[in-house]
């Protein structure tokens, strides 16, 4: 049997004959790029391993922010960030955005602005055509009321497309826009079951005529996507403002929370009023709690869909949903033979607060669930990435 000797003169894996390290490739590349900038090119470079793994995000970032987004988004905090010897997040962005070289680099000017949403400028063409939804379903209830019996249908049908087109306009373009987020069939059912669930539920306990819709919280709901549209747009540039002065993603997280809560509370505000405009104005229908919870669930599911976050939005509709259809489904059932306790819950809740207490419950309480979710989500500096159109 033979057995290879390695030759006494070469010395392997950096060691010399006695056993030491060999210092004349590491002492050559030393003298090679004295500066510590340059030293971090070596194979101890640890930003450099970043660089690659993350060159595709690096090279069509427009900012550093945007880096400092697509990193929060993978898991670097400034924990992460400390072992790539930097001591945040921001800093380390700043680093890889100086270090890569961007794949439109030629094309964009070196001061250019990254995206409209870091000006103040507020647009007037999606701020023009968010109020047609409610405009529209105004003149559609008005004509309606105004039409002989005849004309009637037909007055409501071309009212209820020209509205629905012009809410697509509003939803697909401008600050509600979110792409391949479209909860069509649970939306409708939300609105439907606003205009007409409680006089759905009176009748199937007893207590009232079948149909009493209440097309003033239809028209106080459409008329909101104005300050909807508005609300979100605050809330985009006031986020962008505080990401460029942050220095960490707690101290970023830690201003963006009370902007949340501060954009809710004016849409609240806003949906009030008008709401209360609309029953007041003669549109039909009252004042109700229902239909500012069921609109402060559509607004919440939908900014959390803008800044890439559906699922969330989502599951709050979905459970809302399951909440009236179970409702529903009970007060049905009781009418089978020996099923009357079904009805009993629903019944008693009725007689305390009244048949709006079902909506508001159940779009109350996902409301709440999102935004208990939008205050960590929503925080994060990789939810207010830009967005390329």
């Amino acid at each position: 049997m033979t057995t290879q000797t390695a030759d006494p003169t070469t010395p392997a894996h950096g060691t010399d004959l006695s056993g030491r390290t060999s210092t004349a490739v590491s002492s050559t590349r030393v003298e090679a790029s004295p500066s510590p900038g340059a030293r971090r090119a070596g194979p101890a470079d640890p930003v450099r391993v970043l660089m690659h793994r993350h060159r595709e995000l690096c090279e069509r970032a427009v900012d550093p922010l945007e880096i400092a987004a697509g990193l929060e988004a993978h898991g670097v905090t400034d924990r992460t960030a400390a072992r790539f010897r930097h001591r945040d997040v921001f800093s380390l962005a700043e680093e890889l955005f100086a270090r890569v070289p961007r794949a439109d680099e030629d094309d964009v000017p070196a001061h250019a602005p990254a995206n409209p949403a870091h000006d103040g400028a507020l647009p007037t063409a999606w701020a023009a055509y968010a109020m047609l939804p409610g405009a529209l379903c105004a003149l559609t209830v008005l004509g309606a009321e105004q039409a002989a019996d005849g004309l009637r249908i037909a007055v409501i049908a071309l009212g209820a497309l020209a509205t629905a087109a012009a809410l697509l306009l509003c939803l697909r373009h401008g600050p509600l826009r979110a792409d391949g987020y479209a909860p069509w069939t649970r939306t409708g059912w939300l609105l439907l079951y606003a205009v007409l669930g409680d006089g759905v539920v009176t009748r199937l306990l007893g207590e009232g005529p079948l149909w009493a819709p209440a097309p003033a919280v239809l028209v106080g709901l459409a008329a909101a996507l104005a300050p909807a549209a508005w609300c979100a747009r605050l809330l985009t540039v006031q986020a962008h403002r505080r990401l460029s002065v942050s220095r960490g993603t707690e101290d970023f997280g830690a201003a963006v929370r009370p902007l949340l809560f501060g954009v809710f509370g004016l849409y609240a505000v806003a949906l009030t009023v008008l709401l209360y405009a609309a029953a007041r104005l003669g549109f039909g229908g009252s004042f109700a709690l229902s239909a500012l919870a069921v609109g402060a669930l559509l607004f919440l599911a939908r900014l959390l869909a803008v800044h890439g976050l559906p699922d969330a939005g989502s599951t709050g509709l979905t459970f809302a949903c399951a909440a009236e259809v179970t409702v529903l489904g009970c007060l049905l059932a009781s009418r089978l033979p020996g099923c009357d306790a079904l009805a009993e819950p629903v019944r008693a809740v009725v007689r305390e607060w009244g048949a709006g207490a079902v909506p508001a419950l159940a779009c109350g309480a996902a409301a709440l669930g999102l935004l208990g979710h939008a205050a960590v989500a929503l925080s994060r500096a990789s939810a207010h990435a830009e967005r390329r159109d």
